[in-house]
This record gives structure tokens, C-alpha cells and sequence, in this order.
């Protein structure tokens, strides 16, 4: 009797995640975003009006409600749930590239390959902004003890102290870890459950192991990005209707040259 042999599974195979690319790469990102976005401007255009409205709603709730003490953190923390809330305009871009077009409705109500697993990364960027909320409070309680905080009128008198300086200091050491870790598990985890049938863990990893395998050329996009959004702040906000879609177009392009 011929005796059928066990099946061997294959060998795991070394893959590489380094794309060997220019860090100019970053600019023409930059490019093709702009570009996706001038390609029926009005959509684009439109879903940056709603998170400039979105935003101002929740600066302004957080001044109503007396909350003004967590309004640098949670500005801080846009950045952290950002790559979730560009999703329309990942979709937008997907479907430049096959070709089609994308109303405003297909951007707002979008259909990942993935399904719902884009709801647990949804949550978990949520999750990262109040734990940098809460830590940015705890920090101030460890500078100034548990004085009460003054008020936004008094900001300037509070950062010219020596504490207040420390604090800026730590403040943006420590709001740059959750930063940059947010960033890495997320600027190509939420184009990924996107476009491919995956799990939002393994998108996260995979976008985590991108962006350290191709540091170089993150780094430069990461400090686009911070420029991009201080120049938001500055302008009150409004750079958002404009900096917003360019910014998500333009990542879609990075995840497609680095998956």
C-alpha cells in the first residue's frame, strides 16, 4: 500500500518592505493629491467644508462647556484620528485611478473591502486621542500642581513661566510619541482596509513595518504633514477646506507606491 506523504508547508519567504524610493517622492505625493483634488474640485472641496465645520463644532463645544483646558490637546489630537477621517478621499482617489468618478455621497458613505474591521481602527485612533487628552492634563497638574487653569486669556502669562516652557517642552515629547505612533499604525492601515479585504490588525502591523522600513522618505511626509497642519491652526482652522483634501489624496498615492 503506497503510503501518501504529509504535506510540507513552504518556506516563509523574506519579503521586503523597503521601496528603495527618493525622499523627493514625498512632493510628488504632494502632486498627485493636488491633482485628485483640481479633478472635480466641488467633492473634495465640499468634504473639507465638513471638517472645517466638524472642527470649529467641537472647539467650540469644548469652550462652551468649560472644557477650554483640553483645547491644545485636542487640536494636538486631530493629527492622531486625521488618516481615519480622510477615508472619502481615499475613495475618491480610488476610483480616479480605475477610471470613475465619486459624488459626495460615495465619499461620505463609503464601502470598504474590508467591511467593518475599518470600524476598529476608527475606535482605537479614538481611544489614542483621549489617552493624550488625559495625558496632556496630568502633565499640566504635574507643572502647576492643581491650580485650576486660568483660562485662554491667561495662556500667554502661563507658557512665558519657566514651568510653562517645561511644559511646552515635555508637552511636545510626549504629544510627538502619540503622534508618531498614531501616524505609523494608521497612514496606511486605513487606505489598506480600504482597498484590500484584510483585518485591521494586520493592516495596522503592515503600516507600521512600511513606515520603519522606509523611513527616510516618512520622515519628510510626516514633517509635511505637521507644516500642513500648523499652517491650519494658524489660519484659524480654515486651511483645513483646502489642506485637508490635498493631504488625503495625496496619501492614497503614498500607500499605492508603498504597498
Amino acid at each position: 500500500m503506497t503510503r501518501i506523504p504529509k504535506p510540507v508547508p513552504p518556506l516563509p519567504r523574506e519579503v521586503s518592505l523597503d521601496r528603495h524610493l527618493d525622499r523627493d517622492v514625498a512632493f510628488r505625493w504632494l502632486k498627485a493629491g493636488w491633482e485628485d483634488m483640481v479633478t472635480n474640485p466641488v467633492t473634495s472641496l465640499a468634504y473639507g467644508v465638513a471638517v472645517f465645520i466638524v472642527s470649529l463644532l467641537v472647539v467650540a463645544s469644548l469652550y462652551t462647556l468649560s472644557l477650554d483646558y483640553i483645547l491644545f490637546p485636542a487640536l494636538a489630537g486631530f493629527m492622531v484620528i486625521g488618516p481615519a477621517l480622510a477615508i472619502g478621499l481615499y475613495e475618491k482617489s480610488r476610483r480616479i485611478a480605475e477610471g470613475t468618478t465619486a459624488s459626495l455621497f460615495n465619499m461620505i458613505f463609503v464601502r470598504p473591502r474590508s467591511g467593518a474591521q475599518i470600524l476598529f481602527i476608527g475606535v482605537m485612533l479614538c481611544l489614542l486621542m483621549l489617552l493624550w487628552m488625559r495625558a496632556a492634563v496630568l502633565l499640566y497638574a504635574l507643572f502647576f500642581g492643581l491650580l485650576p487653569f486660568p483660562g485662554l486669556d491667561h495662556i500667554l502669562q502661563i507658557l512665558m513661566t519657566p514651568e510653562g516652557i517645561l511644559l511646552l517642552v515635555v508637552g511636545s515629547l510626549v504629544g510627538g510619541l502619540f503622534a508618531s505612533f498614531s501616524f505609523a499604525i494608521s497612514v496606511f492601515a486605513v487606505p489598506m482596509l480600504l482597498n484590500e479585504p484584510t483585518d485591521a490588525l494586520t493592516a495596522m502591523g503592515l503600516s507600521m513595518a512600511i513606515v520603519w522600513n522606509n523611513l527616510s522618505v516618512m520622515v519628510v511626509w510626516g514633517a509635511i504633514v505637521l507644516v500642513s497642519f500648523i499652517i491650519c491652526l494658524l489660519t484659524g482652522l480654515l486651511g483645513l477646506i483646502l489642506i485637508f483634501p490635498v493631504l488625503g489624496h495625496a496619501t492614497w498615492h503614498a500607500y499605492k507606491d508603498l504597498r
